[in-house]
């Protein structure tokens, strides 16, 4: 047991090894290569040395623009953030201080106020740092992705891949990093029972950082995207991405600090807040057991350093030169991961746990995750529900919007399904695993901790893959800014044709990782919701009494009135933009002509102060509603706040997510060209039937870039909350 202990900091280790080497591998790639153009004549089909060296410049020009956006962006909002987090960290200490003194455990409430405080202060940094270094690395890897563009598929795959890897390894690796060297220094190895509720804070703050990151760059990348559209390609008739669009850079920035440093936070305190409430119920058993096994408190860190291990191998199985289709490379990495992360979830299940039964509940995880990514691909790829989409597009868009919110809501069920099937499962499993370790539930253990741990097993395996699925989705803007790069630098047809085909595989990627996220939440929700009523010491919700009533309410309430404040934000931002992008072209006609720039610093500008301004009350609704709920009604209505806010929340959330994506691609499908007239001629872009496409993609886009993943991070704010206020609301 011992030495899959260590693991961990193996894991920690070669992560932060593997980051560096990836990080210097992509920005070592060349950007501007003019000074290599003798060397590339006939590399770019139908451009001698002069013109590659024109196209490798204009490249390398939009690179820097969109960079430069991204990076001003960034620092304004962790500015914000900051000192938020900062207010926030002094409250929960005071709270705890006044309020959190646990005599039964032997601790006064100054430690667990400076505790408490101090974890929620790293959580804090490390979801910003890795956000912030995986979205540097992405912008930096754009150009150079449409730079390869020029040389081969493979290439080009390879860096945007790689690309998001340093995000998806980092983010992974600063979780674990963070909550092993918190348990280690509040004393867990020495008193293992009280070190999980002392390190909650670092899940709260992750939480706290990832929320606000998530809406900030969701309004940002949406009122760029919106206003680009709605003004471009429905009233001007212009093509995506055409650089006399003056909000198409704000589009391009939108797309890294809404999908890569927003889900980054995302991932980050999805990682570290279900691996604390799992080392929580971990905790109930090591005392149940006779205390005399920590492996049942540690194992989530342990199965987690052999997902990122797992991840790591399948992201470097893909060699660009035996790259022929980019799905399929994506894919063979994708199951090479799922084969290895079974494997060790077979070893730390039957070496630390001692039984095969809870390796059966890792690998329904495993399959969970799987069949979220399916399901997934199957209501946002060109399947029958993009289909009755765009068919309906035919008609106009109110009927395209009519099916696009009725495929929205239909794909609930199988997800749903899905995660039901998962927990019993197994919560059964659970049971069985301590029976075979001759642990008699209902003697020495309740028959609800032993079913609870074997869910919290289940979503360790789900997590197992996390950093493989988040380099898929930052793969995605890296793709997509690659093509916006190619098409603003004139780039040829063919090296357009590469950057287009990874951009389609980018879309799809990007809502697989919203679909894993939500599939995560929902599978933890269980979990972190039991966490709760282990930390509050509740055995029961009981809904007649009014107040649990009331606190069930409002966490409904809460999920609906959180979304209308996030959509609505879009809204008011994407006005500005339009207004903008109508004023530029008014005042400079040469704009629209060609002869002249757009001024593309003005509207990233108006995209910035638009989303810090937004992004506030929101975030401080979703922070403050349970904490006054809890203080006013307490433990057990905040209890019934949880449950039904996550319920909610998740299928809120599935709504938005596919029903959105599923509107994009019914666009892309037209735009293909595969919707044909009656006599079986292609209906593209420039079309009505097109113009309503954009107009039902338009009305998605916050759906699942804004208000979707921003519930993500609420459904588990709501469970990190309760958890580190639980000694409060008693």
């Amino acid at each position: 047991m011992e030495g899959l202990v260590w693991l961990v900091p193996a894991a920690i280790i070669v992560s932060v090894a593997v980051v560096i080497y990836l990080a210097r591998d992509v920005l070592s790639r060349p950007v501007d290569r003019t000074a290599h153009a003798n060397e590339l004549i006939g590399a770019v089909q139908g451009l001698d040395a002069a013109g590659q060296a024109r196209l490798f410049e204009r490249m390398a020009l939009n690179g820097d623009r969109i960079y430069d956006g991204a990076t001003a962006f960034l620092r304004r909002q962790y500015r914000t953030i900051a000192w938020l987090a900062i207010v926030a960290a002094g409250l929960l200490a005071l709270l705890l201080l006044f309020f959190g003194a646990n005599p039964e455990k032997g601790i006064e409430a100054g430690d667990i106020a400076w505790r408490t405080g101090v974890s929620f202060l790293v959580g804090a940094v490390l979801s910003g740092l890795s956000g912030v270094i995986g979205m540097i690395i992405a912008v930096r890897s754009n150009v150079r992705t449409a730079s390869a563009a020029t040389r081969s598929l493979g290439d080009a795959l390879t860096i945007a891949l790689r690309g998001g890897a340093v995000s998806g390894i980092l983010i992974v690796g600063l979780s674990l990093l963070g909550v092993f060297v918190l348990f280690w220094a509040f004393g867990g190895f020495e008193n293992p029972k009280l070190a999980p509720e002392l390190i909650v804070g670092f899940g709260f703050g992750a939480s706290f950082v990832a929320l606000f990151a998530q809406l900030g760059g969701g309004i940002f990348t949406k009122a760029a995207d919106v206003g680009a559209d709605l003004v471009g390609k429905v009233e001007a008739r212009l093509p995506e991405d055409d650089p006399r669009n003056p909000a198409v850079i704000a589009d391009l920035v939108g797309d890294n600090v809404g999908d890569c440093a927003g889900r980054g936070a995302d991932l980050f305190e999805s990682t570290a807040a279900e691996s604390i409430g799992a080392m929580i119920l971990g905790v109930a058993v090591f005392k149940a057991t006779g205390e005399d096994n920590i492996a049942w408190i540690l194992f989530p860190l342990v199965v987690r350093s052999f997902g990122a291990l797992a991840s790591i191998v399948g992201l470097l199985v893909i060699r660009p030169d035996r790259v022929r289709n980019a799905q399929r490379a994506l894919d063979v990495g994708y199951w090479t991961t799922a084969v290895l992360a079974a494997a060790g979830m077979a070893v730390s299940t039957v070496v630390m746990l001692g039984s095969g039964w809870f390796f059966v509940c890792g690998l329904i995880g495993i399959l969970t995750s799987i069949a979220f990514v399916y399901i997934t691909q199957y209501y946002t790829a060109f399947n029958r529900p993009v289909r009755e989409i765009a068919e309906a597009s035919r008609t106009g868009p109110a009927t395209n919007i009519i099916s696009g919110l009725a495929v929205g809501f239909e794909n609930t069920a199988i997800p749903i399904l899905v995660i039901s099937v998962a927990l019993w499962t197994s919560y059964q499993a659970g049971i069985q695993g301590f029976i075979d370790l001759e642990i008699e539930p209902g003697v020495a253990i309740s028959p609800f901790i032993a079913g609870v741990f074997g869910t919290a097993v289940g979503t360790m395996g789900m997590l197992m893959s996390a950093a493989y699925i988040l380099a898929m989705d930052t793969f995605g803007p890296i793709a997509d800014n690659a093509g916006g790069i190619t098409e603003m630098s004139e780039a040829p047809e063919d090296v357009r044709e590469i950057t287009d085909g990874l951009d389609a595989v980018g879309n799809t990627t990007k809502a697989l990782t919203k679909g894993y996220a939500i599939g995560s939440a929902a599978l933890a929700a269980f979990l972190l919701f039991s966490a709760y009523l282990e930390t509050a010491n509740l055995h029961q919700v009981d809904l007649s009494k009014v107040e649990v009533f009331i606190g069930a309410m409002l966490g409904a309430m809460l999920v609906f009135l959180f979304s209308s404040l996030a959509i609505r934000a879009v809204g008011r931002a994407a006005q500005d933009m339009i207004q903008e992008v109508r004023r530029q072209w008014r005042e400079e006609p040469g704009i629209i002509e060609g002869t002249v720039e757009p001024d593309y610093r003005r509207a990233v500008d108006i995209s910035t102060r638009s989303a810090l301004r937004e992004m506030i009350a929101p975030g401080l609704l979703a922070v403050l509603m349970p904490v006054v709920v809890g203080l006013v009604l307490r433990a057990e209505a905040e209890a019934a706040l949880l449950m039904v806010g996550t319920i909610a929340g998740v299928l809120l959330a599935t709504v938005m997510n596919n029903g959105g994506g599923a509107w994009d691609n019914a666009k892309k499908f037209i735009e293909a060209g595969h919707l044909r007239d009656a006599d079986g001629k292609p209906i593209g872009k420039g079309t009505d039937e097109h113009a309503a496409s954009v107009v039902g993609d338009t009305v998605g886009d916050p759906f699942k870039d804004t208000a979707g993943p921003s519930l993500h991070v609420l459904v588990k704010l709501l469970s990190t909350i309760t958890l580190v206020l639980a000694p409060v609301f008693v």
